[in-house]
C-alpha cells in the first residue's frame, strides 16, 4: 500500500477516534466539575457519575433547534389555531373521561379546576401523547456545556435530574424529554419537577413519564403552589379604544404581573364587559385578529397559568380550550 494512502488512512482513522471521544462528555473538564460539586454537596458516588457522562452524548440536532432563530411570533388568530382545534378538544374529553377519578380528587386536594389542569396537559403534550423523544441526559449535558449562552441555567437542571434520578430511583440515562429537557406530561424541568411533582397514586414514586396519576396530581400542585385562588374567575373580554397607548398592554414577559387596578385601566379606556371589583389588580391584552383586535383584562388566576409559560397567549389558549372542556366535567 502506497505511504501516502497509508498516512490518509490513519489520519482517517484518528479523526475518527477523536470525533466519537467528543461526542460524549467523559473527561470533559465542565462535566468533572458538576462530578466534583455532586460528589461533595450532594454526596454522590463518583465513579457512577463518570459512567453517566461517559454515556451521555452530545447532540447537534439540539444545539441546532435551541439556537434556531425565533420566528416572528404568530398573531393570535394563528397562534390560537394550534391549540383551540377539534383534535385537541376531542382527546381533551377522553382524557377528562379516563381519568375522571384522579382529576376530582386533583381538583379537591388542591383547589384548581379539572379542565384547567386537563388543558394544560393538552396544551403541553397533546394528553401524554407528545412528550418529547430525546433522552434527558442527553438534552442536558448539551446545553450545559456547549451552548454557553444558557450554561449556567442549563448546568443548574442537569444537577437537578442527577440528584431526582438518584431520589427516586430513576436511571437517568432512560428517561426520555423535549430537547430542552422538558419531561412527562406536563414538561417539568427537572428543578421544578423537584418542588412541585407529587406521588399522587402513593407508590412512593412521582412518575410524570408514565403515570398520568401522578402527572395530573403534579400540574394540580403546580397550580396550586403558585398561588391558584380556587373558585376565582382568570379573565375578562374587554373593550378599549385604538387610542388607547400600547404600554397599557401585556408587551413582554415582564408585563405579566398584575400591578394597574380595573379603575385604573378603565379611566385609559379599557373597560371590562362584566361588572369588576375596581380595585382589582389586573393585566390588560390585546390581541391581533384577521380584522382588528381583542381586548381582555386578566386577573390573578390569569397571571398563574402564565407562571407555567411566561406568554399571554399561551396562558389564554390554555383557559379557552378549558372553557371547551368544562362542558364534560360538567356532564
Amino acid at each position: 500500500m502506497p505511504v501516502r494512502l497509508k498516512l490518509t488512512l490513519l489520519c482517517s482513522c484518528l479523526w475518527m477516534t477523536m470525533s466519537c471521544a467528543a461526542d460524549n462528555y467523559e473527561g470533559n473538564p465542565a462535566a468533572s466539575a458538576v462530578i466534583d460539586e455532586l460528589v461533595q454537596e450532594e454526596g454522590f458516588d463518583r465513579a457512577q457519575l463518570e459512567q453517566v457522562f461517559a454515556a451521555a452524548e452530545r447532540q447537534e440536532s439540539i444545539l441546532k433547534a435551541i439556537a434556531r432563530p425565533a420566528e416572528k411570533t404568530k398573531p393570535w388568530y394563528e397562534y390560537r389555531e394550534i391549540f383551540l382545534n377539534e383534535k385537541r378538544e376531542q382527546q381533551g374529553r377522553e382524557f377528562i373521561a379516563e381519568h375522571r377519578d384522579t382529576l376530582v380528587r386533583a381538583e379537591q386536594t388542591y383547589g384548581v379546576p379539572i379542565e384547567i389542569i386537563t388543558a394544560i396537559i393538552g396544551v403541553e403534550t397533546y394528553y401524554g401523547r407528545i412528550a418529547g423523544s430525546y433522552r434527558v441526559i442527553d438534552a442536558l449535558s448539551t446545553l450545559a456545556f456547549d451552548y454557553p449562552k444558557r450554561s449556567e441555567f442549563f448546568t443548574k437542571e442537569l444537577k437537578n435530574y442527577l440528584i431526582l434520578t438518584r431520589d427516586q430511583g430513576f436511571d437517568p440515562l432512560e428517561l426520555k424529554g423535549s430537547y430542552a429537557g422538558a419531561m412527562g406530561y406536563g414538561q417539568f424541568m427537572p428543578s421544578s419537577y423537584r418542588s412541585y411533582a407529587v406521588d399522587f397514586d402513593g407508590d412512593e414514586v412521582a412518575d410524570i413519564w408514565n403515570n398520568p396519576v401522578d402527572a395530573i396530581g403534579s400540574v394540580a400542585n403546580y397550580f396550586s403552589r403558585h398561588g391558584w385562588r380556587k373558585d376565582e374567575p382568570v379573565v375578562f373580554a374587554a373593550d378599549a379604544p385604538a387610542t388607547v397607548a400600547e404600554d397599557w398592554f401585556v408587551r413582554t414577559r415582564a408585563d405579566l404581573k398584575p400591578v394597574r387596578t380595573v379603575a385604573e385601566f378603565a379611566e385609559a379606556g379599557i373597560v371590562a364587559r362584566q361588572q369588576l371589583d375596581p380595585q382589582a389588580l389586573a393585566t390588560a391584552m390585546k390581541f391581533e385578529l384577521r380584522d382588528g383586535y381583542e381586548y381582555w383584562l386578566g386577573l390573578h388566576n390569569f397571571y398563574v397559568i402564565t407562571r407555567y409559560n411566561h406568554s399571554a397567549m399561551y396562558a389564554m389558549s390554555v383557559y379557552q380550550l378549558s372553557l371547551r372542556l368544562g362542558a364534560e366535567v360538567d356532564e
